[in-house]
């Protein structure tokens, strides 16, 4: 087989971190028993913030450095992708102002299909020598008082797969599928039915995960011992159990990341996959193993290459982008639990006509503007008649991708009587580094945050939500930048 392996990598985690304990005291009432739960915090995404949002973030900082003109694959994985009929992946390309000529696919089902997702992509790398981009997303919704509204968060990640070593070249892999249901959710229902944890965890990853773990271990033709850091995401003490039961050393069970972000479902062990090539030295094996219906089980080892690719954020960094947030009714509201009143301000129809979205998608998805190669003059959205210069032209203009470009804030408001799920409701007029003013929303914005000159940093979030046909508009939105790890 051809060498394969992780080319890039990259990680998003919401800037908002709901404190436990505020969870707790408000459900103590009701539920005494969530104490059990309370400590640390989880990450929250914003009312703008979907799986498909977060996908993108991640993406981009997974392809910091690399030309995107290289990827032929994009893999979204996700629970909880926002579209059940309309390609996910599909809004994720477009953002990444991807060219068309590249396959797109949503994979779903199981807990596992972040992991998956990266198995598929590193096969069809090895048989094509293409490059593929594979990325994990999910926003879990949870019913309120329940333990898996503590123990969840929001997060995603990404790996780009590759010929070659790369950073971690493949070792070897091994799938184990079962219709083993620890928990479900059936069409329709927003929050899983779970079962029985002690269960769970005495027949399904008791009797599956080693079954995975030995398994790629005899493939690759390493002992347990080799492991350097070995990734589970499971309950409290799960995995430490299953590296003892396999012979793999205590010392290589890694962070789980719960009391930072909490378990983020399909992405988690892509997530914690990036956290530990964050501080991988060359040589080092990782094994990450993923389980749902099964156990996905992935062998690397780390290459010299580790060293000299360009710094992302990743995981380490979104973790320090963070503010706390003892608020939980926002997380209650944020996920459509609590429906507050919204006014008459609301009351307008928020209808995407899909004709104009197809015909400029580029623009409000990939924020590609315009710019004129004659005088450099740039200009969003994109038009075939250049508006500078009084140039005798039509269609001259060429793409300029603006979604990458730093910008500062010339001008700034914070409006309370505008309708928001989050007020206020910041907006302001910012210009681009190179040319190029736009009047936008702001989001993650604090009063501290927002000052005229400020850098601001372009993300991909949800604009509004159609409640009359159940459709999201995405679009652009300024973030002051200086949070940036």
């Amino acid at each position: 087989m051809t060498e394969v392996g992780i080319v890039a990598f990259g990680a998003y985690v919401p800037r908002l971190r709901l404190k436990r304990a505020a969870v707790v005291a408000a459900n103590s009432w009701y539920a005494p028993g969530l104490r059990a739960h309370g400590k640390g915090e989880r990450a929250m995404a914003n009312w703008d913030e979907d799986a498909v949002t977060m996908a993108v973030e991640a993406a981009r900082d997974c392809l910091t450095g690399i030309d995107r003109g290289t990827v032929s694959s994009l893999l979204l994985a996700s629970s909880t992708a926002p579209f059940a009929d309309r390609q996910n992946a599909g809004i994720v390309k477009e953002a990444l102002a991807m060219s068309d000529d590249i396959a797109t696919a949503d994979l779903s089902g199981s807990q596992r299909a972040g992991l998956s997702a990266m198995v598929q992509g590193l096969a069809v790398a090895a048989a094509n020598g293409v490059t593929v981009l594979a990325i994990g997303s999910d926003k879990r919704k949870a019913r309120p008082a329940s333990e898996a509204e503590l123990v969840q968060g929001d997060a995603a990640a990404a790996v780009l797969l590759g010929p070659g070593g790369g950073v971690a070249k493949l070792l070897a892999s091994h799938s184990v599928s079962a219709d083993f249901v620890d928990h479900f959710r059936a069409a329709g229902e927003a929050a899983d039915y779970e079962w029985e944890a002690r269960w769970v965890r005495d027949e399904g990853y008791a009797g599956l995960a080693p079954r995975a773990i030995h398994g790629v271990l005899a493939k690759a033709g390493i002992e347990a011992d080799a492991v350097d850091a070995f990734i589970l995401p499971a309950p409290r003490g799960v995995a430490q159990a299953m590296s003892r039961r396999c012979g793999i050393r205590p010392e290589a069970v890694r962070d789980d990341l719960g009391q930072s972000v909490g378990h983020s479902g399909v992405a988690h062990p892509l997530l914690m996959l990036v956290h530990a090539l964050e501080r991988a030295t060359p040589g080092q094996r990782i094994l990450v193993a993923g389980f749902g219906n099964g156990c996905e089980a992935v062998l690397f080892e780390v290459t010299d290459a580790i060293a000299s690719l360009p710094r992302r954020r990743a995981v380490t960094g979104w973790l320090a982008r963070r503010r706390e947030e003892v608020n939980y009714l926002k997380l209650l509201a944020f996920s459509g639990h609590l429906e507050l009143e919204t006014g008459m301000r609301a009351e307008f129809d928020q209808k995407q006509p899909l004709t104009a979205l197809w015909r400029q998608r580029r623009a409000v998805l990939g924020l590609v503007g315009g710019r004129d190669p004659r005088t450099g003059e740039v200009q969003f959205p994109k038009s075939d008649i250049p508006l500078g210069g009084n140039l005798d032209a039509v269609g001259t203009l060429e793409d300029h991708p603006m979604a990458e470009l730093p910008a500062r804030i010339l001008s700034f408001t914070a409006d309370n009587l505008t309708y928001s799920p989050d007020p206020p409701c910041w907006y302001g007029l910012i210009d681009f580094e190179g040319g190029g003013r736009m009047n936008v929303e702001f989001c993650d914005a604090e009063p501290e945050d927002v000052a005229v000159g400020r850098e601001m940093r372009m993300m991909f979030r949800v604009k509004a939500f159609d409640r009359q046909r159940q459709f999201i508009r995405y679009f652009w939105k300024a973030a002051p930048a200086e949070r940036e790890a």
